[in-house]
């Protein structure tokens, strides 16, 4: 008989742009981490603490205001600011994004635990590997949790939607990064990976990355070319 999962994993719609957060941790430490903590804070700590979990760490995929807060469009967004006033903890960002994100979020320099692709943060038998995906934004990355023995669940960002991409048209944006992103990391991936977005562009919630790589246009390309030719670049 296969043991429980020790994985606490939400997935949670939030704000205005069809964003989703997420916690995930260890049932078993009662640890968790938040993953781009925007828009409703309070809701996300206060799921939490109902779980009877701590949060002990934010995850950030990229520096972008609706997934970390600050001003946009003229609104301002609460994100790492609310969450440092509530419940102080590391914030783990990619290097290329670190300086970005203390400009965007006002959070302190001294508050960030800078990764490069490839670290890893382990809670108890749960362990989360840091993806760098640049391609949306330099510093994108995505976030493989990892349980012994079960298929893992890939936190995407803005790098990979069910059936779609992220964004190559803006500041810091690199479309020939994507590419590579997609169809040299994320695609070397098992097929059995569950696929948690960072917005919900399309009719599901989830995926398994052996149907987007059957499916997504994005990762059906076969030569850069032809990516970029989608991309209209």
């Amino acid at each position: 008989m296969p043991t429980e999962s020790d994985l606490y994993f939400r997935q949670t719609p939030v704000g205005q742009m069809a964003n989703f957060a997420y916690l995930l941790g260890s049932r078993s430490t009662r640890e968790a981490l938040v993953v781009d903590p925007a828009w409703e804070v309070d809701a996300l700590l206060d799921q939490a603490e109902a779980d009877d979990m701590t949060v002990v760490g934010a995850l950030v995929t990229h520096y972008h205001q609706d997934h970390v807060g600050g001003a946009l469009f003229g609104q301002s967004i609460e994100g790492l600011d609310r969450l440092m006033e509530r419940n102080p903890c590391k914030i783990h960002v990619n290097e290329h994004e670190a300086d970005g994100l203390v400009q965007v979020t006002g959070v302190s320099r001294s508050d960030l635990a800078v990764h490069e692709g490839g670290d890893s943060l382990e809670l108890g038998p749960i362990r989360t590997r840091f993806l760098h995906t640049p391609g949306h934004t330099p510093g994108s990355q995505c976030f493989l949790v990892e349980e012994s023995g079960r298929a893992g669940q890939l936190v995407s960002g803005d790098t990979l939607f069910l059936g779609s991409c992220g964004r190559v048209d803006l500041p810091g944006s690199n479309p020939e990064d994507m590419y590579h992103s997609l169809n040299t990391t994320l695609k070397q991936l098992p097929d059995e990976t569950v696929l948690y977005p960072g917005h919900l562009y399309s009719a599901e919630p989830q995926s398994t990355l052996g149907e987007q790589k059957r499916s997504n246009p994005f990762l059906r390309v076969t030569s850069l070319e032809m990516f970029l030719s989608f991309m209209g670049v």
